[in-house]
């Protein structure tokens, strides 16, 4: 998949573990590993919305897109 997770990079940079997160953003601390990981298949836009609320974020700051992960290469 093309989609980069850095929920890992936003956690550290704010210094918050992730039971903590789970805690405040209301999802079980396995869904955050998932999306941590970049496991997950999909995000809701609510769940998105209260983890940009919590690590005090934009959506671009957590999710991104690389064209080369996805195993295509811009010509």
């Amino acid at each position: 998949m093309g989609i980069v997770v850095n929920l890992d990079v936003m956690m550290a940079k704010r210094k918050i573990s992730l039971n903590e997160l789970s805690a405040r953003v209301n999802i079980t601390p396995a869904n955050i590993s998932v999306l941590k990981t970049g496991k997950a298949k999909a995000i809701r836009f609510s769940t998105l919305e209260a983890l940009c609320e919590v690590l005090e974020c934009q959506p671009g700051d957590i999710l991104e897109y690389d064209n080369e992960q996805n195993g295509k290469i811009n010509e």
